[in-house]
């Protein structure tokens, strides 16, 4: 039995069970190394080397995590919601609320498709958007799977269509890789081969918001990591955190670093005593703890990711897959579909994905008939595959750990699944039908 296929399928049946996820992708990766014959120790090494990768972006999210709850005690949050509050209206105005509801739906859509090509700042500006709008949405009874799916589409659809920020790194990689495989492919094209599959995200995105997730759905008024409205704050605090913000901002463009941002930030509000120094420590504190969830999966991630390629079986399974299409070009075409789906969906990362299919796929897309054009929708979706719905991916961890500052939402059940039926089903039909047409 292949070894990639145990370890996901582990890792994927543990998480659906309600098993915490940083649990399941150890399970899985032992599971999978011991398959691949690795055995435990052996396993267990490469997973410890592996997860030194992953250290650099926990670092980043407790940051992030810190700086968002620094934000927030300078009261521009809660500024934020009482402004959409009186939006809302009254209980009985069912028009404010829809108008309100719709505001609130585009506005995330906007932000977080900026976050990938616009201002290229992927999931940090979650831990600061995302919390503040919860009261709001407990008002308005917004279903957070909703916002899950709408964050994740933004965070995904972007970069695999568009050539700007994330996306020209997207789909430089995938030029690279089909270069490397023999087949040459101009980047301008790219685009174009990638519009159909993002028509299928395009499908499910409004399927999400007006057909699963309209009807009103309750949740408790739980505990927040905000800072309640128990004081009152200064002018001077908010315009601090405005100039913080815009700081973090510039410097983790500048440098490429969120780290330096969010501590850029972080210096900001401590310097100019937007937030007190005898308050500092504990806020930095309740930060790190809403993000050490995502912090501690990426961890785990990069330790799973590590043993998968250790295996080998990553080539083996796509060899195997070849082996199966024979000179079936529809059987072909969603056979890769599927084998980018099971690898993604383990590694949790798009970008890390197409390296390693590339150089098989490309091949065998030649030798079936397939198009450039073809050939890059089925090498781009098949990379981009369970970038949306895995447990492991950053696309599906920034959502929850923005919706779950009150502990009312479920990373599986609540953006997971939502994510996988609505993006990574779409992303199948439309990617076979992009590479059957072009």
């Amino acid at each position: 039995m292949n070894a990639v296929l145990i370890a996901v399928f582990v890792m994927l049946i543990l998480s659906l069970l309600r098993v915490n996820v940083v649990v399941a992708l150890v399970l899985g990766a032992i599971a999978g190394g011991v398959t691949g014959g690795l055995g435990i120790q052996d396993t267990m090494t490469s997973f410890s080397e592996g997860v030194s990768g992953g250290a650099n972006i926990a670092l980043s999210y407790a940051l992030l995590g810190g700086f968002a709850v620094a934000i927030s005690y300078t009261g521009i949050p809660n500024a934020l919601v009482n402004v959409v509050v009186k939006l809302v209206g009254k209980e009985g105005d069912s028009r404010k609320k829809i108008l309100s509801k719709a505001l609130i739906v585009f506005s995330v859509l906007l932000m977080a498709c900026f976050s990938q090509n616009l201002i290229p700042i992927h999931i940090a500006f979650i831990p600061i958007l995302i919390p503040p709008l919860l009261k709001v949405m407990l008002e308005l009874k917004i279903d957070r799977r909703m916002i899950a799916s709408v964050l994740t589409f933004g965070l995904t659809a972007p970069y695999i269509l568009l050539p700007v920020g994330f996306g020209l790194q997207f789909h430089k990689i995938i030029a690279e890789n089909m270069e490397s495989g023999g087949m040459s492919v101009d980047l301008a094209d790219i685009p174009t081969a990638m519009l159909i599959p993002v028509a299928g995200m395009v499908v499910g995105l409004l399927v999400s918001i007006f057909v699963s997730y309209r009807k009103p759905r309750t949740y408790q008024k739980g505990e927040s990591f905000l800072v309640e409205d128990k004081k009152e704050y200064s002018k001077l605090g908010m315009v601090m955190a405005l100039v913080s913000i815009v700081l973090a901002l510039f410097i983790q463009l500048q440098f490429e670093s969120m780290i330096l941002g969010a501590i850029t930030g972080i210096a900001v509000l401590y310097i100019s005593r937007a937030v007190k120094w005898s308050v500092a420590d504990s806020l930095m504190l309740d930060g790190m703890k809403m993000m050490a969830f995502i912090g501690f999966v990426m961890i785990a991630a990069s330790g799973f990711a590590q043993v998968v390629k250790e295996t080998g079986d990553v080539e083996a399974l796509v060899q195997a897959t070849s082996t199966v299409i024979g000179g079936n070009q529809a059987l072909g075409a969603i056979l890769m579909l599927v084998v980018g789906l099971l690898v993604t969906m383990g590694i949790g990362s798009s970008f890390a994905t197409i390296p390693i299919i590339a150089v098989i796929f490309v091949p065998l897309a030649m030798e079936l008939g397939f198009s450039p054009l073809a050939t890059v929708a089925i090498v781009g979706t098949a990379g981009a595959l369970g970038d949306a719905g895995s447990p492991a991916s950053d696309s599906t961890l920034g959502p929850t750990a923005g919706l779950n500052a009150d502990g009312q939402h479920n990373h599986i059940w609540d953006t997971c699944v939502p994510t996988f039926i609505h993006f990574n089903i779409p992303l199948v039909i439309f990617g076979w039908i992009a590479a059957i047409i072009l």
